[in-house]
C-alpha cells in the first residue's frame, strides 16, 4: 500500500466514474442499423459490486447517451446514472448533492479533457493507464491498467485496501 492513500481515502464515500475510456476501453461500435455496442470488463463490474457491498455509493458520468450503458448500470445496481451531460462539472455537483456528499469526499476517474473540470473539483481524481497527457498530469493517481480493462477494479481495490476494508470482501475460505 502506498502510505499517503489512507489520508487520502479516508473521506472518499463516492466514486463517480466516466464511461467510455475508463469502463471502456473507449471503442464503440456501431452497426448497420445504428445499434451501440461497448465492452465492459468483468473485473470493474465485481469490483464496484464490492465497493457498494462496503457501504459506498458508485456513480456514472457520461458525455454520450446509450440503452447500453443503462443496462449495464441497471445489471450492476448503480442508481446514480448521468447521461448526455457535455458539461459534467454541474452535473456532478448535482449528483454529490442528491447523494449528500462534499466534494471532498468524492473520488473521480475519467480520462479525457472533459473529465478535468470534475477531476478539479474533487477530493481523489484519478485517470487510466492510457488516458489524454493533460488528464495524467492533473491527476492524483494514474491506474497501472488502462481503461476497459480493470482501472476501475484497481482503483476500487486501492482505496478499500487503505481503508482497511477489502479483507473484509475476500471470501474468508481463501485466506
Amino acid at each position: 500500500m502506498h502510505h499517503r492513500d489512507y489520508e487520502v481515502t479516508k473521506p472518499i464515500r463516492l466514486i463517480l466514474s466516466d464511461v467510455d475510456g475508463v469502463l471502456t476501453d473507449g471503442m464503440i461500435t456501431i452497426d448497420n442499423a445504428g445499434v451501440e455496442s461497448k465492452s465492459f470488463y468483468v473485473r470493474d463490474g465485481h469490483g464496484i459490486k464490492l465497493w457498494r457491498k462496503a457501504g459506498f455509493e458508485f456513480g456514472l458520468l457520461t458525455a454520450r447517451n446509450s440503452q447500453v450503458v443503462k443496462l449495464r448500470a441497471q445489471e450492476l445496481g448503480i442508481q446514480w446514472v448521468r447521461q448526455g451531460f457535455a458539461d459534467k462539472l454541474p452535473a456532478a455537483r448535482e449528483m454529490m448533492q442528491a447523494i449528500g456528499v462534499q466534494p471532498h469526499e468524492v473520488c473521480y476517474i475519467g480520462d479525457d479533457l472533459p473529465d478535468m473540470p470534475v477531476m478539479a473539483n474533487v477530493g481523489l481524481a484519478v485517470t487510466v493507464a492510457d488516458a489524454a497527457t493533460e488528464v495524467k498530469q492533473l491527476a492524483h493517481w494514474v491506474t497501472s491498467n488502462p481503461g476497459g480493462r480493470g482501472a476501475v477494479r484497481e482503483l476500487i481495490e486501492r482505496i478499500l485496501q487503505a481503508k482497511g476494508r477489502w479483507e473484509d470482501l475476500v471470501p474468508s475460505r481463501l485466506r
